[in-house]
């Protein structure tokens, strides 16, 4: 008994499309081996099925029903079809099919039938006429009777076929024969006679027989009856283990497997084939998983370490002081390390497991050398072979390292011979007990280009196309020139973020040209809304028609169903409903679409007489269609075909949906239908679309007359534009533009601007309208498969339609068959063959030649070499492209693959299309510079005068009308360099910035060197002042800066001394400077780059964005641009999921390999945290950068660059207004406290001093903070344990010691390994060791060393450049000692001096509060800085807190970033209750939302504070609270639109009082 297949199998997870297909299908019977190990299903169908479907089938039969069996699903198919087909027809529809079923069946077979010259000469005569050779004349049989078995057996129609061979010809590349890879890529070319004859198969679906292990009858109750539950059950139970798993059908078996045989899984016919005795077979599917000899080169054998063999030794050896052998190198010359070896080398991907000895080859892709505690040294080396990758790890003894490290370098290609070893660390496989090491040959592929006359490529991708391509640009560059190539076009998605960086590629006076392009996405804005408009009235007639086809081409597909109404004065008058037989089988998704069925049309009449009809029904009146131009392309080639004329006035009424519907997010016939209110019944029938269209155009009529009083078709011109919510809408295609000049590149970036600042949706689209008026200086190219003319091809528009679109275009785009093969898969798709692919070309070849329009061939690169494909499969199977095995080649070709790429094209016109005219275009181009290299600077009126003035005027308020000689020569040698190298400027604009914010009071820290200058100081930029340490009275002004006093404090600071009378009149003295010389800032000529960063409030940072635009008005100031590409992180977790995904395992080693093609690759885009980029008043944005919306966020009104900031801020003034905590801290303390945190908090203060000491000040003891020794904790800069250290191992003294340390901190390799270690050991102090880079020079200066090479010394050592040869013999001849040397050689990354006084001013006056203003302290730090501050941990008293910090204390090193941050503010929580300070209850009527209160001598927490209570959600309570007190909890849970959850836990600790839980009064209520 037969049942449905759905119902046989009902919980198979079956794509949508599929399922359709096989609801129509029945199970006829389900049989299984003896040994239970197969099973096959026996299926009929009334519609074909792709062999592709069936494979997936199978392979979720088996995945899904019996998960983890070794069990093989086979289905056979029957097909009752309709009496539309005839063996002629069903190969047209199904040869596809039958080719993949071929392929994996054999290569012979599947190459005989795809190579073949096939004509029906009957309609059962199938004639094939072949190649004749020995090979295909006995195949051939094989062919012929399954191509008849498949016609009678499996579709019933009866059919003979016949073959006819001739003799050989010499074959163009498209016609050799086609082998696949594993993974399914083809490989074309010749293959030797092995390659023909491998795998011949011993049985096939189409064979009834048992001979694939014999099948038991049927499976069930004996009678055929399909039980395929019980089925299941019994083969799931069995354990069943022999033959394959059936996990992949669709795919030729390609494991190992212990039989040794290989199977084609295709048919599931075992197809066997022994590997011959001495034959390589170490890459062969089917290989012994023994592991034993598997011919030359193929397998592994085991020999002792001390066999002897050439160019080894033999003999005895005399053993050295530790008991082993002396280290000797061989003398063979290519041995870099050890003995000499022999054997051929095994690829790393075949070495599985612990196989003993192993040669191999490979590059070194990492190395590093670790000193062990024992004193001996580890070298550990990657090594790939670009089949995989492994570790090889290496102990050195004696006399070895040298060797071992000239040998072992990364780039380096060796061989090796070594032991395999499973590390007992890590568990991976490795190699060790190295025998020897010797030179190799790089033996990656080198491709060249050797023809005489090079082509161009126009069309390339890099990593800045959107986690698409995988190549970095200069590597691009770099490979075009050194194949000879003179230029090369850069061409991304969209974007033109790679131009920066090509442009470096290119060295001065360099003759190649980089072409800057992208690849944009057009639409099309300029459609005539009346085509071909002979003014009609719109009361006229007009024929509203729709028809259903068997596709999308009229060229392939045929009408089966014309309906068309006519109207005339707004109604509808007449109609016209008719079948059409196309003479073909109607596809099943055409049927599923429209419900029409073969049945339906065999009786109806074909076009040549249906056709006439219907143009006799139109008559003279205009054609009114949805999408127009599909309805009315079929009618036109029909048409066409049948010798009638055809020329209607046409309205689209998509197109009037666009202009009278705009707010229509889509203008489907049923979108727009119901939002006009139109019926539409029986969607996707001719007659019934026609009929709804018809509703619809008759609306529009009215509203045309009515809103916009127009009586005729001409009136219909002025809805030609088209707003940008419409173009946001339609439909986009791909365009090459490339400047050739720099009017054509800033114009190029005006069209990038646009496309992401107005018309961005999903991707920046480019309007037609605006590029062809944006046009001049640019060429525009028709681009790939997805551009509008190859579109327009494979929709088979009429020849005017094409006509117009080549005109639009500079030149025209073809590419590698392979580029398109993707469409081929595609049962949808118009395209069949790769002779269709071949026409397409052909045809854009021939409208070049009509149009006189250059056709270039070009690759569309997203990767360098083919074996870069890897990177692109991961990134795209990473965003779940389910196709992401399937990459076209889309590598950069030499100038001989491209011609013989376009071979059938004939020679002259293929090196017309990839020589010539490649090179005419970029011939074409000037050489640009993708960055102006000028500097602008912005301008403000007199600001040199400006500065001068407020820096006296400000010297002059503080040591008086006579200046002091220092301060003059200082400002005079400073304001010099600034003004004379037009920086004063930037001054002026930090002057302004700082005012403002202080001004609405807010202090602004400086950061970086910009305190070094005391023009900066003086102009109230930063309050570091740099002059050496002195006293000035404010009072009469005296001063002294030279006093043998004062003199002792030199490099320390002014708040270092004591504290001082005036001499003169008894007020106290000032005490200030921090000795720091401006040259660390400006350079010793005083013309390097200034770099003004500030610390602005972060809550006040936007307002100091804003006030930009007040200096420098509207539409001058940007963001600084970022680009965000993928981090080696996230390309780690994409590779190694790709791989697990995959079924395979691989090692580290391999995975951190792939991950660096992988990384760099573009993201996304953003923004500089406080970057703001000034553009001179005069200039235009788009002669610097393209500029956009960061992240393409179209809801906000920033606005970006396009290019990252680090490209343009050469030419362009980039301000750094960052956003800063300390800041909007002492912002809070002010306003908690009434201090100015200037003038009021001394920065000598003992007490604050002693926090940095012990915890003395603050009232307790180290015990009653858990043991913590210092009262640092919270403040900035030193509250971490590691700066803590630091303090307890430097043990600071003066303010200067902080500043030292707080440098040290922010160093890279200054303190740990370096100054810790020389204090410790007294060779240094805080005071001496390199703390800040201003030590460096200062230092080398006082040694008598020339100040512009201490300069230069101190700019390389902050690098982490070191220091060159001469420039240690000239610091030792000057007595510097090896110890400070030494550590400059260790140094990574210095911090100045000037930036880290600025940092301990401000974390000092938050240590003074935390002192003497405690509760304003606390309530400031857990209200900005606590940023896990959990209410239900720290709130409810200190003996719940030392409970849960006792948890998190034993659980340090697990726990989670969250719980270090709630670890961390509970220490501050301990503290705060250690000096007897007490959290009070929230009260919700009176608690903020972020902020902390004291309340009565209390804290009184946030809202935010409570766990899961976000900031928006304790802002609704704060603004609830302003509309009367909450009846209940559901009152309040109502008006807060807080959680349900978040009311409970309120309620659980008491805040919400003795609400009830709602409003409802109840009689106990009065009780």
């Amino acid at each position: 008994m037969e049942k449905p297949f759905l119902e046989v199998f009902p919980g198979l997870n079956i794509a949508d499309e599929l399922k359709e297909l096989l609801k129509l299908v029945v199970v006829e019977k389900v049989t299984m081996t003896k040994d239970r190990s197969s099973i096959r299903v026996y299926i009929r169908s009334p519609r074909l099925i792709h062999k592709k479907n069936i494979y997936a089938l199978e392979a979720g039969i088996a995945k899904q029903l019996f998960p983890g069996r070794p069990i093989t699903i086979k289905i056979l198919e029957k097909y009752r079809l309709s009496a539309q087909y005839t063996p002629e027809k069903l190969y047209d529809v199904y040869r596809d099919s039958i080719l993949m079923e071929l392929k994996n069946y054999g290569m012979i077979e599947y190459n005989i039938l795809r190579r073949a010259d096939t004509k029906f000469v009957t309609d059962d005569k199938m004639v094939m006429t072949i190649e004749d050779n020995l090979i295909y004349r006995e195949r051939s049989k094989e062919v012929g009777r399954v191509l008849e078995k498949i016609f009678t057996e499996r579709c019933g129609l009866a059919a003979e076929v016949e073959f006819l061979y001739k003799e050989s010809e010499k074959k163009d590349p498209m016609d050799q024969p086609v082998f696949m890879k594993p993974g399914g890529e083809l490989v074309v070319g010749v293959q030797s006679e092995e390659n023909y004859l491998e795998g011949a198969a011993e049985s096939a679906p189409w064979d009834e027989g048992t001979s694939n292990g014999g099948f038991n009858g049927t499976f069930g109750d004996g009678n055929g009856n399909a039980d395929v539950q019980m089925a299941a059950q019994s083969a799931a139970g069995s354990g069943a283990s022999g033959g394959r798993s059936g996990a992949d059908p669709g795919k030729a078996a390609s494991g190992k497997s212990g039989s040794g045989t290989k199977t084609s899984a295709g048919f599931g016919a075992a197809k066997q084939k022994t590997d011959a005795a001495g034959k390589g077979g170490g890459n062969q599917a089917g290989k012994s998983a023994g592991g034993g000899q598997n011919g030359n080169g193929g397998g592994f054998t085991k020999k002792t370490f001390g066999e002897k063999g050439k160019g080894g030794f033999s003999g005895g050896f005399r053993k050295g002081s530790d008991g082993r052998i002396p280290y000797r190198k061989s003398e063979n010359p290519d041995v870099l390390f050890g003995r000499d070896f022999e054997g051929d080398a095994v690829n790393i991907h075949d070495i599985d497991g612990e196989i003993g000895e192993v040669v191999i080859r490979g590059k070194v892709i990492r190395a590093e050398k670790r000193e062990l505690r024992s004193g001996n040294k580890l070298m550990i080396f990657d090594l790939t072979d670009f089949t995989d990758s492994i570790t090889v790890k290496m102990f050195l003894r004696e006399g070895q390292e040298e060797d071992a490290t000239a040998a072992i370098k990364e780039g380096n290609f060796i061989k090796i011979k070594g032991i395999t070893t499973i590390d007992k660390f890590d568990g991976e496989l490795t190699i060790g007990s190295i025998v020897g090491i010797k030179k190799s040959e790089d033996f990656t592929s080198k491709r060249v280009d050797n023809a005489p006359v090079k082509r161009v490529e126009l069309h390339c991708h890099t990593k800045m196309s959107d986690m698409d391509g995988v190549s970095e640009v200069k590597d691009l560059v770099k490979r075009a020139k050194k194949w000879g190539m003179p230029a090369l076009a850069i061409t991304d998605h969209g974007c033109v973020q790679a131009f920066p960086d090509a442009n470096h590629a290119l060295d001065k006076g360099d003759t190649f040209k980089v072409l800057y392009g992208v690849e944009g996405y057009l639409v099309d804005d300029m459609k005539e809304m009346v085509v071909n408009s002979r003014n009609q009235s719109l009361d006229g007639d007009y024929v509203v028609f729709d028809i259903e086809t068997t596709g999308f081409s009229p060229i392939k597909n045929k009408i089966i169903e014309i309906g068309a109404v006519k109207v005339r004065n707004g109604e509808i008058i007449d109609r016209m409903d008719e079948f059409v037989n196309p003479e073909v089988p109607i596809p099943f998704d055409i049927e599923r679409l429209t419900g029409i069925n073969d049945a339906m049309v065999m009786g109806a009449d074909t076009v040549d007489k249906v056709l006439p009809r219907f143009l006799e029904f139109v008559g003279d009146a205009a054609l009114v269609a949805h999408n127009a131009s599909f309805d009315v392309s079929f009618i036109s080639h029909n048409a066409g075909l049948l010798g009638l004329p055809f020329d209607p006035t046409v309205l689209d009424t998509v197109t009037l949906a666009r202009a009278l519907l705009p707010n229509l997010n889509r203008f489907k016939l049923d979108t727009v239908a119901k939002a006009l209110g139109v019926s539409l019944e029986n969607h996707h029938r001719a007659v019934d679309d026609a009929e709804a269209t018809a509703g619809i155009f008759l609306k529009f009529v009215e509203m045309l007359k009515k809103q916009h009083d127009m009586t005729n078709l001409d009136q219909l011109e002025e809805f030609s534009h088209v707003s940008d919510e419409t173009i946001m809408k339609m439909p986009t295609y791909h365009v090459i533009i490339i400047a050739k000049n720099d009017l054509g590149r800033v114009n190029l970036y005006r069209l990038v601007s646009w496309s992401h600042l107005r018309y961005f949706s999903r991707r920046p689209r480019i309007p037609k309208s605006v590029l062809n008026q944006y046009r001049e200086g640019l060429i525009i190219g028709s681009a790939c498969e997805a551009g509008e003319l190859y579109q327009a091809i494979l929709r088979g528009v009429p020849d005017a339609e094409l006509a117009k679109l080549v005109k639009f275009y500079d030149y025209l785009e073809i590419q590698p068959l392979g580029n398109d093969m993707f469409m081929l898969r595609d049962e949808k798709s118009t395209v069949k063959t790769v002779d269709d692919l071949m026409d397409i070309n052909r045809k854009i070849v021939s409208l070049g030649e009509q149009f006189n329009k250059p056709v270039c061939a070009t690759c569309d690169v997203h990767f360098m070499d083919p074996d870069d494909v890897i990177y692109r499969k991961i990134l795209m199977a990473g965003m779940g492209f389910k196709d992401a095995d399937e990459q076209a080649p889309l590598f950069l070709r030499t100038t001989e693959e491209m011609l013989s790429e376009f071979e059938y094209l004939g020679s002259d016109k293929c090196y017309e299309v990839v020589v010539t005219n490649t090179r005419m275009i970029a011939d074409m181009c000037e050489p640009i510079a993708p960055v102006r290299p000028d500097k602008c600077p912005p301008v403000i009126d007199k600001s040199d005068e400006t500065l001068r003035n407020i820096c006296y005027n400000r010297a002059h308020e503080m040591y008086g009308e006579n200046l002091p000689k220092i301060v003059v020569d200082r400002l005079e040698r400073e304001l010099h360099s600034i003004i004379s190298n037009g920086f004063a400027v930037m001054y002026i604009i930090a002057q302004k910035l700082v005012w403002k914010s202080n001004e609405d009071g807010y202090l602004v820290g400086s950061r970086g060197s910009v305190g070094s200058s005391f023009v900066a100081t003086m102009s109230g930029i930063t309050e570091v002042n740099p002059l050496s340490p002195h006293y000035s009275c404010p009072n009469c002004h005296y001063y002294d800066f030279d006093s043998e006093e004062v003199k002792k404090y030199g490099g320390m600071a002014g708040c270092d001394m004591p504290d001082k009378v005036c001499p003169v009149c008894g007020h106290p003295m000032v005490k200030d400077g921090f000795d720091i010389p401006f040259e660390t800032f400006l350079g010793f000529k005083g013309d390097k780059e200034p770099d003004i960063d500030l610390n602005f409030s972060g809550e006040y940072q936007s307002r100091a964005h804003d006030y930009t635009e007040v200096i420098f008005g509207k539409g001058q100031t940007f963001r600084a641009g970022t680009i965000g590409t993928l981090a080696d992180k996230t390309a780690y977790g994409y590779v190694k999921n790709y791989f697990e995904e995959h079924g395979e395992r691989k090692r580290n080693c391999e995975i951190n390999r792939i991950v660096q093609g992988c990384v760099g690759v573009r993201r996304t885009t953003g923004q500089h945290p406080g970057g703001i980029v000034v553009l001179p008043v005069g200039e235009e944005i788009y002669s610097f950068t393209p500029v956009q919306r960061p992240a393409n966020d179209m809801t906000t009104t920033t606005v970006s660059t396009h290019f990252d900031y680090h490209s343009i801020d050469h030419n362009l003034l980039k301000l750094d207004i960052l956003g800063h905590d300390d800041p909007t801290m002492i912002r809070m303390l002010q306003d908690l406290t009434g201090l100015d945190p200037v003038k009021d908090i001394p920065l000598d203060c003992k007490e604050v001093m002693s926090l940095f000491q012990s915890t003395e000040a603050l009232g307790i003891t180290p015990d009653d903070i858990g043991g913590c020794p210092l009262g640092a904790l919270g403040v900035p800069e030193f509250g971490t344990d590691f700066a803590m250290q630091m303090l307890l191992d430097a043990k600071p003294k003066y303010f200067s010691d902080l500043v030292r340390i707080a440098g040290l901190a922010h160093g890279t390799d200054v303190w740990l390994g370096n100054a810790k270690d020389l204090i410790l050991s007294g060779q240094a102090t805080i005071q001496t060791a390199i703390c800040c880079r201003d030590d460096i020079m200062v230092y080398l200066i006082q040694k008598g060393m020339e100040e512009g090479l201490s300069f230069t010394i101190m700019e390389s050592v902050r690098k982490g450049k070191g220091l060159k040869p001469e420039w240690i013999e000239a610091m030792l001849a000057h007595d510097v000692p090896q110890w400070y040397i030494d550590s400059c050689l260790k140094i990574k990354y210095m911090f100045p001096k000037a930036h880290a006084a600025a940092y301990v001013m401000m974390a000092w006056r938050i240590a003074y509060c935390k002192v003497f203003y405690p509760l304003a302290y606390y309530a400031a730090f857990f209200s900005i800085r606590a940023s896990a501050f959990s209410y239900e941990i720290m709130c409810q008293g200190r003996d719940k807190l030392e409970y849960f910090l006792a948890d998190y204390k034993k659980r340090a090193d697990s726990l989670s970033k969250k719980e270090q941050d709630t670890l961390r503010d509970m220490r501050i929580v301990q503290e705060m209750y250690a000096r007897g300070f007490e959290f009070t209850p929230i009260d919700i009527y009176k608690a903020k939302a972020k902020d902390f209160q004291i309340v009565d001598g209390k804290l009184m927490p946030s809202l935010s504070s409570i766990d899961g209570m976000g900031d928006k959600a304790a802002e609704g309570v704060v603004d609830a609270v302003k509309d009367g007190i909450f009846l209940s909890r559901e009152d309040f849970c109502n008006r807060t639109k807080v959680s349900k959850t978040i009311c409970d836990l309120m309620g659980d600790l008491g805040l919400l009082g003795d609400l009830p839980q709602s409003n409802q009064l109840s009689l106990f209520d009065f009780a």
